[in-house]
């Protein structure tokens, strides 16, 4: 079993000299899973239907209203493509580059491995999967939907180990690797509330200076769940390409 305090005194052994350079992994991850989309579809709605009331009738407004309409439809889609394409495989390099600095391994490249011809459309489809199966969980109620984020949140670690496991089997396992722990992840995510507060003081700025140990502690988390998969069968370590034929070791 492991403990918040365990995981986070890793991590910080773990940025001990390398801290800015995580930092700067840190801020794609952000920009990639948590930054990019905004909310301002809602305010526009709001602006629209307002728009519509004080006018409704006139058929220029009608024909601006559809252009409008198309616009934002098509940015939605954009940034859909967008998050597909891009900001999700930036998101799995980044989550490896974490994966890599907790066992001291090479942590170069990171972003390459994600865009590698072999690597990326199994990432792109793994990521689109569980962006789809979360936003349904999500358009079913709330707390599915906080519950699913939770169970599905090593699938990009998965994937930063081997993309081509197989978009249903990294969903699936995750599963089995949180099963128990949610409660444990959120309580570990509270865990950095207060630095977040302390952070916000700063005009806000200094949020993403606690980024590179939340992501760092989160990663120590991913390992230790790895581990407890690997002992009770969950999958192998060949499963999750952790297995150097050329060296004849596990890299573990």
């Amino acid at each position: 079993m492991w403990t918040r305090a365990e995981l986070k005194h890793r991590a910080k052994n773990v940025l001990r000299g390398n801290y800015w350079k995580a930092f700067l992994v840190s801020l794609v991850i952000v920009f990639a899973s948590e930054g990019y989309g905004g909310s301002s579809g809602r305010s526009g709605s709001e602006e629209i239907s307002s728009f519509v009331k004080d006018v409704s009738g006139d058929f220029r407004i009608v024909t601006i209203l559809m252009i409008l309409l198309g616009i934002v439809v098509t940015v939605f889609v954009l940034s859909l493509v967008v998050q597909f394409l891009v900001l999700n495989p930036l998101e799995v390099g980044g989550r490896r580059y974490f994966i890599q600095s907790a066992q001291y391994f090479d942590n170069r490249r990171c972003f390459r491995f994600a865009f590698e011809g072999r690597h990326y459309l199994s990432i792109v489809g793994g990521m689109a999967l569980r962006g789809i199966y979360l936003f349904l969980w999500f358009l079913l109620f709330i707390i599915p939907g906080i519950v699913k984020s939770y169970a599905y949140r090593m699938v990009p670690y998965i994937l930063a180990d081997n993309p081509n496991i197989g978009a249903r089997r990294a969903i699936e396992l995750s599963n089995r690797m949180t099963y128990g722990h949610k409660f444990d992840m959120f309580i570990l995510d509270l865990s950095f509330l207060g630095w977040y507060l302390l952070g916000a003081l700063c005009l806000g700025i200094g949020v993403f200076f606690v980024k590179p140990y939340e992501y760092a502690t989160e990663a120590e988390l991913y390992l230790t769940l790895r581990e407890n998969a690997i002992e009770r069968g969950y999958c192998s370590l060949e499963e999750l390409n952790l297995y150097n034929p050329f060296q004849g070791e596990y890299n573990i």
